[in-house]
């Protein structure tokens, strides 16, 4: 845990005063217990956990659920009204902004979440719902509400979002 923590600070501008940098150790706090088989380390760092994520809800606006599968690196670029639900996966260096949320589309389907990959950014307000799966180096547009899968090297844009390539730049590197 020692050694994602000073990964994961060392992409953030801000340093210790991060907001989303707290509320991902908050989250890795917590997904720690289930290295543990014994009820005596699993329940003290559970209620630990609880209280702990609570105050980051509270002080930020940010939920991530336990379950959650999140990668190296992630940067959570601004604070206020980011939900991401247990079930999602992210892969490394991802970028999340204010307002997103990795959720359900359908409440008779509460395990259905979000797969991202590596170096997914993620504009502000965007919505990404259901099971779908967002390839490497997707970027998704502020306010996008994404419900269908995004191939790698895309970008999604638009309610409901709409899939387009990125455009090769000379030197030979996707652009949007």
């Amino acid at each position: 845990m020692a050694m994602s923590f000073f990964e994961d600070l060392k992409v953030y501008r801000e340093g210790l005063l991060a907001q989303g940098f707290w509320a991902l150790q908050v989250y890795r706090f917590g997904h720690l217990r289930y290295r543990f088989q014994s009820k005596l380390v699993r329940v003290p760092l559970g209620i630990a956990h609880v209280i702990l994520s609570k105050l980051i809800e509270i002080g930020t606006g940010i939920t991530i659920g336990v379950t959650a599968k999140i990668g190296k690196r992630l940067i959570i670029e601004h604070c206020g009204a980011i939900v991401v639900h247990g079930c999602t996966e992210m892969g490394d260096d991802c970028i999340i902004r204010q307002g997103v949320t990795f959720g359900i589309k359908n409440i008779d389907r509460p395990f259905d979440a979000p797969v991202l990959g590596n170096r997914v950014n993620v504009g502000a307000g965007a919505k990404l719902l259901g099971k779908i799966h967002i390839g490497d180096d997707v970027d998704v547009g502020a306010n996008a509400v994404v419900v269908t899968d995004v191939p790698a090297n895309h970008i999604a844009v638009g309610i409901p979002a709409r899939i387009k390539p990125k455009k090769p730049t000379t030197s030979g590197q996707p652009t949007t």
